[in-house]
């Protein structure tokens, strides 16, 4: 990106100085005037960050900022990192808490909603404070890491709960701790028998990809499985210094996932999220979700109705690799969890038959068996507990004469 006269706004950066990823974050741009120094803005766009930053900070790494076309009338870059006055238009659906992760928080730092996996928040820094952040409540307030004593809470939470083989670690962005405070928790999470998975959520291979390292990856391998979600919303994030980091964490037996969210006027368009999953898959990342923009306080510009989300994976599904097709979601307000939506490809069913459509429209009759023996309750997989379906739906295929009861949940009143 050119800046003043056409030169880039960080040219004269020594090479040493911009690969340091402490250097980008000492750096960052943090203020409106950081924002005029380095990127010249419009007049319009300079009211926008004032009026925006009186409610929410910001924060941009210079390497993120060095793709953003400030002045262009759709910079998906510029739409992600730099406050606009739209952030101020609060609406009636907004909530400081959409997903009710305090509410199911049997402790400080930690959310258990789901029944074999928890969410573990050990820092709310990021980076970069994204302007759709669903969790602005907290991320970017304090700029504090988790503290000792409610880590080993969470963590003696974890140990006492024997079902929970899934470790979601997010934040803020954990990677922005130092490796010694990234192992610890690593370490801790790794000790206690039953925890299977360790998952990794963070965006810095696409803000600030210097800090994926060598030294941070050989730490971290130490602890496999430990797989890692990006959050990619937008083909111009997947540059040189992005693929690098993401190639060093795939190199290292990381799995790589991509959870993007759907935001109008970045990335609302099949064909944009189409050639953002393609690229991705070249450089090892599989698509995982696509999730509607949450009802967050100030982020309703971005929300796009759910109809446009069913469009883009009706644009996928058949028309490029099944690998390049994520699964789009709806995080429901009120602490639901996360709702699957996608076309309706079943038409007709009767007892032995069913009517299909495929991608192209074509419809399409299946035979049903008339044969209903199963495997179920015969392997030894199905003695064991710990598989068995404790609540939902699931449950009622092996729980006869069970009724299903919705745990009361509380709904802020607004969407009443």
């Amino acid at each position: 990106m050119a800046g003043k006269k056409g030169k880039s706004p960080f040219a004269d950066i020594s090479k040493k100085n911009w690969n340091d990823w402490k250097w980008q974050l000492k750096n960052r741009l943090t203020s409106v005037d950081d924002v005029i120094k380095h990127l010249d803005p419009s007049k319009k766009i300079v009211e926008g960050i004032k009026v925006a930053t009186e409610h929410f900070r910001m924060a941009v790494t210079p390497y993120y900022a060095s793709l953003v076309d400030i002045n262009a009338s759709y910079c998906p870059i510029k739409s992600q990192a730099i406050p606009s006055a739209n952030e101020a238009d609060f609406q009636d659906s907004d909530m400081a808490d959409p997903l009710e992760e305090e509410r199911d928080s049997p402790v400080p730092g930690l959310t258990h909603r789901y029944p074999d996996r928890v969410l573990l928040m050990v820092t709310d820094i990021c980076s970069m404070y994204c302007r759709h952040c669903t969790r602005r409540r907290i991320v970017g307030q304090t700029d504090h890491h988790i503290d000792s004593k409610h880590f080993q809470k969470a963590i003696e939470y974890i140990r006492k709960h024997t079902e929970v083989r899934d470790i979601v670690i997010s934040g803020g962005d954990p990677l922005i701790m130092s490796n010694s405070k990234i192992e610890k928790v690593l370490k801790a999470l790794r000790d206690i028998p039953h925890v299977e998975i360790i998952r990794l959520g963070t965006r810095t291979p696409v803000v600030l990809p210097m800090r994926i390292t060598p030294s941070l990856v050989r730490m971290m391998k130490k602890y496999h499985p430990v797989y890692i979600s990006t959050h990619f919303n937008h083909v111009k994030e997947i540059t040189p210094e992005s693929e690098k980091a993401c190639t060093m964490l795939a190199n290292s037996g990381f799995p790589l996932f991509n959870q993007s969210v759907l935001l109008r006027e970045v990335n609302d368009c099949p064909h944009v999220i189409k050639q953002l999953n393609q690229k991705l898959l070249k450089i090892r990342v599989k698509p995982y979700y696509i999730y509607q923009c949450d009802l967050s306080k100030g982020i309703s510009h971005f929300r796009t109705s759910l109809g446009r989300g069913i469009q883009i994976i009706e644009a996928l599904r058949g028309h490029t690799s099944g690998l390049a097709v994520p699964t789009f979601v709806v995080d429901l307000p009120g602490g639901g969890g996360k709702v699957p939506l996608m076309p309706n490809y079943t038409l007709a069913r009767s007892d032995d038959r069913a009517v299909l459509r495929n991608y192209e429209g074509a419809i399409t009759v299946y035979m049903e068996p008339h044969r209903w023996e199963s495997i179920c309750g015969h392997d030894p997989a199905c003695s064991q507990d710990r598989f068995r379906s404790k609540k939902g739906p699931g449950m009622l295929m092996t729980e006869p004469h069970t009724v299903l009861e919705p745990k009361k949940r509380s709904i802020d009143p607004n969407l009443l």
